[in-house]
């Protein structure tokens, strides 16, 4: 097993906070799942495979001006780095959003096998 670096999960980060698709898929293995915050299940909605996860991150950077993560903490524990961001919005409408995530980022052979997403909601 690759020892999983800091650089890695930054170039992850930098990839979604550039809100390039392509940049960020290209950081998924094929099988990958992705567990969103909300859903109908206790792990939320999950996402199997790059096309399910393109689709769900296409979908967001379709509708925002921009999306940004900011990293406050990031832990690695042998292959999974946890990682605790501010993420902020601005819309096509003009509209904002805050809130503060934590994601669960699991790692094999240099690729994300899975993301697991928690995050505060506002209401």
């Amino acid at each position: 097993m690759t020892e999983l670096k800091r650089s890695l999960v930054d170039a992850v980060g930098d990839a979604f906070n550039k809100n390039d698709i392509d940049a960020v898929i290209n950081f998924f293995a094929e099988d990958a799942v992705f567990d969103h915050a909300i859903g109908p299940s206790p792990n939320g909605k999950r996402f199997i495979g790059k096309s399910e996860i393109r689709n769900v991150f296409n979908g967001l950077f379709e509708k925002v001006d921009s999306v940004h993560w900011e990293t406050l903490d990031c832990r690695i524990a042998g292959n999974k780095a946890f990682c605790e961001y501010r993420r902020t919005a601005r819309y096509k409408d003009g509209s904002e959003e805050e809130f503060f995530s934590v994601d669960i980022l699991t790692f094999l052979g240099g690729l994300i096998v899975h993301k697991d997403t928690y995050y505060k909601q506002c209401t």
